[in-house]
């Protein structure tokens, strides 16, 4: 069954758009969190897919359209996986200088000297009945001495993805929504929207 409409689970502007660019070829219409004033739905899960899976459940059954949602972070080898699904948060008052500074602190005295790490996305589309589908995107990387570049979000200016000498922050938007952990994610979800 083709889907026609669908909800985002979002506030954020910047995906919203995204979303929306990618979805224009399926004819699908887009609503997003935003656009209906629906609140945020709590976080309370113990990892992505959880995350994820309780803001497309709740507001598919809410609103009675399918609906999409994610949840990524940046997993860190040295720090046995942190921060994880609290990327966020663990970012004091969301400032993510702060938490960049943060993390190498915590990395150096970790003891430990793997600099590996990667960044995953778990999105998932729900339908209003409670039945899902689930993609997973992962970019492997190192987390860079110091943070590099201007661009991007996050900790994108410490993250190196493999294969490059540059942070996300430094490859900018073109390169990072080819290889990042979210486009990859969102590919599967295409391959499956093309398949329906």
């Amino acid at each position: 069954m083709k889907i026609k409409e669908l909800v985002f689970a979002s506030h954020n502007q910047g995906k919203i758009a995204e979303i929306k660019q990618l979805l224009a070829p399926f004819n699908i219409v887009v609503k997003s969190a935003a656009d209906m004033n629906l609140p945020d739905v709590e976080e309370n899960g113990t990892t992505f897919a959880e995350n994820s899976l309780i803001k497309s459940q709740t507001i598919a059954r809410e609103i009675g359209l399918p609906c999409i949602a994610d949840d990524s972070g940046l997993c860190v080898d040295a720090l046995d996986g942190r921060p994880g699904i609290y990327s966020a948060r663990y970012a004091p008052n969301r400032d993510f200088k702060q938490g960049m500074a943060k993390l190498l602190t915590e990395m150096n005295a970790s003891g430990n000297n793997s600099r590996q790490a990667h960044f995953c996305c778990v999105v998932s589309l729900a339908y209003p009945d409670g039945s899902y589908e689930l993609f997973e995107g992962r970019v492997e990387g190192n987390i860079a001495e110091k943070p590099q570049g201007e661009g991007g979000f996050g900790y994108d200016p410490l993250f190196v993805p493999e294969g490059y000498t540059q942070s996300f922050a430094e490859l900018g938007a073109n390169v990072k929504n080819k290889i990042s952990h979210r486009a990859r994610a969102m590919q599967k979800l295409l391959n499956y929207l093309e398949n329906l």
